[in-house]
């Protein structure tokens, strides 16, 4: 079944001489309607619809952009190629602004003509005909990849061409290979968290160990202040690989963007993670360093992680790091307190290190699971993932950093742990003094499916604290979630499909941590 000509109307003043590349559009199947001027041409866009516009940048009378100013009060979406024999700067900056498609630079062919019609009305369908290609090569390349016995860095790639994927299908839409994705990454979720239960110990030993929170300070910040080099220490809570793909787009006419990722420590959640990015040791270590700045009390975030300004103090300390002007540390909650740092990084004459912490992500995540009308705003990981994306463009962080681009610094941005969807309970068995975390919990007697999580009976060989003999920690893997023997029904329907963290998954303890650098 033939399809229809697309319309093409084509402006310029000098229509007359280009009979010939009209001729050879229709040759092509383009319906041309040739106009000499701006305000024909107006009328003409009022009283029909086109695919597309040709316009000339050069005409007496209304020039091409004042044409195109009007053709944008009339209809902002339809796409428009620009004719010019002008290359300068100011002229593409103005036509850019006014949302053109493309340009086209005098002289032209009929050939040329036809191929930038193409790729301006055939891309999309250009790119999904050859979706099912790329993705049969990627798909075979992350099975090969799993099936060879991965190591930290080949799971750290394979996380990385699924999420790419992930944000390649937001874009197309229906596709009919979404399931075979989710499928792809749900089996390589879990034996990732398999082989995560079987290696940690020993990478918190030092055994070919990936980066880990308690290194990142050392590996990505602290070589800068050696340097004398002005850092912002920049740690948004919760933010996930996915969530940063879709927001460093927005940061590129901004900064240079150097992305990696790192591992988090378990448990995968706030008081654990977090402490030991900014005091670069491990919760047991911490704890019997020192016990005044460790609150192993998960449930009340402002608490266990009110000491991290003093933790990141003494790391540097050890580090032999005196810095002038001293460190600036601040956290962000809300609008207020973001409008806040504003204020002072716009007075900020010279830092030698200041640390951001923004709660934002981890505060959407809770609340996602509380409240009915995130969850519809939010039902799906695509979904949230554009909400985060919303969230920055219009966030006081985004304007930070806007502000710091600027100056001679160093950004480094990373987070303490990511999350999961959770979708399937699994039980667990604890007394009244268990910690509540859907993820993990803390406690004395704990008993789980030991299939489906991690079960530490000995908290010192995962370096964490342990106060008497019988307290136990039990982690979550895959898209697991524990729900007690009692109420479980009940329980399972209430947290199913929430986003939470604490536990053993890519989305987790595979995060981003980038350094940036002024454009």
């Amino acid at each position: 079944m033939a399809h229809a000509a697309r319309k093409i109307l084509w402006i310029d003043d000098e229509i007359e001489a280009l009979r010939p590349h009209i001729l050879y559009l229709n040759e092509k199947s383009y319906d041309v309607t040739p106009v000499s001027n701006g305000d024909d041409a107006i009328s003409m866009i009022k009283a029909s619809r086109y695919d597309v516009i040709l316009l000339d940048q050069m005409m007496p009378g209304q020039d091409g952009m004042s044409v195109l100013a009007r053709v944008r009060e009339l209809d902002s979406t339809i796409p428009l190629i620009m004719v010019t024999q002008c290359r300068e700067d100011a002229l593409i900056n103005e036509a850019l602004g006014k949302r053109i498609s493309d340009f086209l630079v005098k002289p032209i062919g009929g050939a040329q003509i036809a191929s930038t019609l193409k790729r301006v009305l055939d891309q999309t369908k250009i790119i999904e005909e050859q979706v099912p290609h790329k993705y049969t090569q990627d798909f075979n390349q992350i099975r090969l990849l799993k099936d060879s016995a991965p190591d930290w860095r080949s799971w750290a790639e394979i996380y990385l061409k699924l999420v790419e994927w992930d944000l390649e299908f937001d874009l197309l839409g229906e596709t009919g290979l979404e399931e075979t994705h989710l499928e792809q990454k749900k089996e390589c979720n879990a034996l990732f968290s398999d082989y995560v239960a079987e290696n940690y110990t020993r990478w918190i030993r030092g055994e070919d160990s990936p980066i880990l929170s308690v290194d990142v300070l050392d590996r990505f910040v602290i070589p800068h202040l050696r340097k004398n080099k002005q850092v912002y220490f920049i740690v948004v809570d919760c933010l996930r690989l996915d969530h940063w793909l879709a927001i460093e787009p927005l940061l590129q006419p901004h900064y240079y963007i150097d992305r990696s990722c790192y591992y988090s420590i378990l448990p995968s959640a706030t008081l654990y993670s977090r402490n030991a990015l900014f005091s670069g040791l491990f919760p047991l270590e911490l704890s019997e360093k020192f016990p005044q700045y460790w609150l192993e009390n998960s449930e009340d975030q402002t608490s266990t992680n009110r000491f991290e300004k003093q933790l990141l103090q003494v790391k540097l300390r050890n580090a032999g790091l005196r810095l002038r002007p001293g460190l600036r540390y601040f956290k962000i909650f809300d609008a207020k307190g973001g409008n806040e740092y504003i204020r002072q990084v716009s007075s900020f004459e010279r830092i030698s290190l200041s640390a951001l912490i923004v709660n934002f992500i981890d505060i959407l995540t809770h609340q996602r699971s509380q409240l009915d009308v995130l969850q519809q705003i939010a039902p799906d990981e695509s979904a949230f993932r554009s909400l985060a994306k919303s969230w920055f463009a219009h966030s006081a962080l985004f304007e930070i950093l806007k502000i710091i681009a600027p100056r001679d610094a160093v950004v480094v941005l990373t987070t303490d742990h990511g999350s999961v969807l959770g979708n399937r309970p699994t039980k667990a068995f604890g007394n009244r003094q268990t910690s509540t975390s859907l993820r993990f919990k803390v406690g004395t007697d704990l008993a789980c499916d030991e299939g489906q999580a991690v079960y530490i009976k000995q908290p010192n060989t995962y370096k964490l604290p342990a106060e008497s003999s019988n307290k136990n920690y039990i982690i979550a893997k895959d898209d697991y979630y524990f729900v007690y023997p009692n109420q479980f029904h009940e329980y399972t329907r209430q947290f199913r499909g929430g986003f939470q963290h604490g536990g053993i998954s890519m989305g987790e303890l595979i995060v981003p941590v980038v350094t940036m650098t002024s454009r």
